[in-house]
């Protein structure tokens, strides 16, 4: 089976955010496959994908708090500000941890980790709803 389809994210506010079973609940194809892989697009910017913890929210606080101090906005030097202070520290954001993720699949399941989960790095005070292209494939 070969399958893409754009899915769209309910729109977060600033932080990272699971989005592990918003993506599932849109991709019941994902339970009908014994081997495969999921290919995660985002197709944004200023937002972001990753993998990591699942299980204690305060990983993703501390997070959203290391990257707006690696990243600070309202620096004298930034010139790509046209939508505001946090214009272009979400777009380095989101160049460091990246718009695309890939995750197996083996028995109807993704297999994350125990404790893994897929984050949505939402890097703007008002970033709106995320649109994803995901890419099934398997058997």
């Amino acid at each position: 089976m070969w399958l893409q389809r754009q899915l769209t994210l309910k729109a977060r506010s600033r932080g990272f955010h699971l989005v592990t079973e918003e993506i599932l609940a849109q991709l019941p194809e994902v339970a009908e496959l014994q081997v495969g892989l999921l290919h995660l697009w985002l197709q944004h910017t200023s937002a972001s994908l990753t993998i990591n913890e699942n299980a204690d929210p305060l990983v993703r606080s501390d997070f959203e708090a290391f990257f707006r101090r690696l990243v600070p906005e309202n620096q004298s030097y930034y010139q790509h500000t046209y939508e505001g202070a946090d214009d272009l520290p979400a777009h380095v954001k989101a160049s460091i941890l990246g718009m695309g993720c890939s995750v197996p699949i083996s028995q109807g399941r993704l297999a994350l980790g125990t404790w893994q989960g897929i984050y949505l790095g939402e890097h703007r005070e008002q970033g709106g709803r995320r649109r994803l292209l995901v890419t099934l494939q398997g058997e």
